[in-house]
Formats: structure tokens, C-alpha cells, sequence
């Protein structure tokens, strides 16, 4: 069955569920390509300020945005690149691992990125149309879509702490590093990092 055939399309509904959401794929990539095009961006620099703006501190580098890209190492490599001259964001050595060289934003990338984050604010208002029931079945539909996909290996699911298997929350409230706990890393959380999104989330 082919999503892509009118005739074959016709008569499968999930053919026509996919060609919808395919449309929809194409309308994000619309509306990053222009926004970027007015900021002087490429989608992939945007995308990468708004990973860098919200992931967790271990998962800014190379390696992370590729995944998050879903490009390979020299892409993301060019992207950081560009994003380097343009002195939206800089590279420094993790402060607990100095072998590892992560991506931080400077005070213009953070701006940049602060003025990028509606950029799909389109696509909300069109889900904000529809009656809160619909809204409900919609989100549950897509995460199982997410999910099933996640688990062939085709998406990569960014989320914060909250909802984690691995996220312990108020497990030790003294200790100076953080109240929370990541069983994953075995580590403390400070309240600040426990709202970023992680690459090793696993919901409950």
C-alpha cells in the first residue's frame, strides 16, 4: 500500500492518515525554511538552537545534535560550524569531563533562539482549533505513532525529567549538587536541569 497513490490511498485510511501527516511534516519544513530565511538561518540552524536552548547539559555536543538532526557527524559538524561564526554559540569542554567538547549557546544564540521558538506556532493554533476531545485522541494517536517509531530505531524522543523511570524526585533535598536524582546516570538533578529534555527519557 502506497500513501503516495491517490487510487491506493482511497482505500486505506491509514494511507490516508499518513499522507495528512506527511503534509503536515511538509508544512513544519515550510514554516522552518522561512523563518530561517528571514533570520539567516538554515532549518538545521534552527533546529540546533532550539535543541541547544533546552537539552541537558551532558547531550550538548556533536554527537547529540546529530541525533537530534538525524544527520551524520560531519553535517552537524558543518551546522556548529556556521553557527560558530555567526557568534551564536561557542564550544567549550565538559567542566567534568574536559575530553568532551560541548556546544553552548552565547548571549546572542540564546536570544536568537528565544526569537525562533514559535516558529511552529502555526501548527499549535491549527491543534488549538480542534475541540478539546479531539485534541486528547489526536495527542494519544501520535504518541503511539512516536512510540512504535522510537522503537524501530527511526526517532529519537527528547523529554524532560518529569515522567522519566529513571527520575527520583526530592530523593535527597540537601544535597548541595541537586534534590533529585537520575537513576539512569546515577546522579544528581538540580531543579533547573530536571526541565530540560534528555535523549535517555523513558516514560513511566
Amino acid at each position: 500500500m502506497s500513501a503516495f497513490d491517490p487510487a491506493e490511498r482511497n482505500e486505506s485510511l491509514p494511507a490516508r492518515v499518513t499522507a495528512a501527516l506527511y503534509r503536515i511534516s511538509q508544512a513544519m519544513n515550510r514554516l522552518l525554511r522561512v523563518r530561517g530565511e528571514a533570520a539567516g538561518l538554515s532549518p538545521a540552524q534552527i533546529q540546533a538552537l532550539l535543541f541547544l536552548q533546552h537539552a541537558r547539559p551532558g547531550v550538548r555536543t556533536i554527537g547529540g545534535l546529530a541525533e537530534r538532526l538525524g544527520a551524520t557527524y560531519a553535517t552537524t559538524s558543518g551546522v556548529a560550524d556556521a553557527l560558530e561564526r555567526k557568534q551564536l554559540l561557542k564550544r567549550q569542554p565538559l567542566p567534568e569531563d574536559r575530553r568532551t567538547v560541548t556546544l553552548q549557546l552565547t548571549a546572542k544564540g540564546g536570544r536568537e533562539a528565544e526569537s525562533v521558538e514559535d516558529v511552529l506556532a502555526e501548527i499549535e493554533a491549527a491543534i488549538a482549533s480542534l475541540p478539546e476531545a479531539e485534541q486528547e485522541a489526536l495527542q494519544r494517536a501520535a504518541q503511539a505513532i512516536v512510540l512504535r517509531l522510537q522503537a524501530a530505531g527511526h526517532v529519537k524522543v527528547y523529554e524532560m525529567c518529569w515522567g522519566c523511570r529513571f527520575f527520583r524526585r526530592d530523593a535527597h533535598p540537601a544535597d548541595p549538587r541537586g534534590p533529585h536524582h537520575c537513576a539512569f546516570v546515577d546522579a544528581p538533578l538540580r531543579e533547573e536541569e530536571a526541565v530540560l529534555e534528555c535523549p535517555d527519557f523513558v516514560a513511566l
